[in-house]
């Protein structure tokens, strides 16, 4: 027994790999000195941040009919924007059908390209007042004035007041003659004949 003791404390019959521990740890921290020396070239070389503007609303109308109905010949070597689809010319993609264009068009990629974030900018009172004045201007150089979309309005209003006026009408009508049908079922049956309800039946049986 004290044999196998000894054994067992001076050598190593295990069988397993043994790791030194020091020098894996010594690894480690060379390892992540290397990459924070790394990370801080790289955070200097990028520069500063862009600055990208938000969302604007397009002055332009999208195309999109232009094309429906025609017949174009497309070949291998044709460049991009004269193959079969819609052509982006920020991005220099063909999307191959109009529900995915305007999918890229309305997409951060492509806003991207733009110098736009995806962000768009809060209105404030004035800016909504501003707007309001310039429709109202447009619809007076159409030839509406301010006064006419007032009247527009106000008789707008007046038909709405008409409508509900007439579907209260309507439901009085249909509860009058509700009472009546009722009170002509439990009247007498020559009575209510002679009034002109006798295709009403009674719900009571004679025995």
């Amino acid at each position: 027994m004290a044999q196998s003791g000894s054994n067992a404390a001076g050598i190593d019959n295990t069988f397993r790999r043994k790791f030194n521990k020091e020098e894996y740890l010594e690894r480690a921290r060379e390892r992540e000195k290397q990459e924070d020396e790394g990370g801080r070239s790289k955070s200097k070389s990028k520069g500063p941040p862009v600055q990208r503007q938000p969302l604007k609303r397009r002055d332009y109308e999208v195309d999109l009919d232009s094309r429906l109905g025609k017949t174009q010949v497309v070949t291998p070597i044709a460049p991009l924007s004269q193959q079969a689809g819609y052509f982006c010319s920020v991005c220099e993609c063909v999307v191959k059908d109009s529900a995915n264009y305007l999918d890229h068009i309305n997409g951060k990629k492509h806003q991207r390209a733009l110098g736009m974030s995806m962000r768009v900018e809060r209105a404030s009172l004035q800016q909504v007042q501003d707007r309001f004045e310039v429709l109202k201007k447009r619809k007076v150089e159409g030839g509406f004035t301010e006064q006419d979309l007032d009247e527009r309005i106000l008789k707008q209003q007046q038909e709405e007041e008409e409508r509900k006026r007439q579907r209260r009408e309507r439901k009085k009508e249909k509860k009058k003659e509700k009472v009546v049908e009722e009170e002509a079922e439990e009247a007498d049956p020559d009575v209510a004949a002679m009034m002109g309800f006798g295709g009403f039946g009674s719900s009571k049986k004679s025995a």
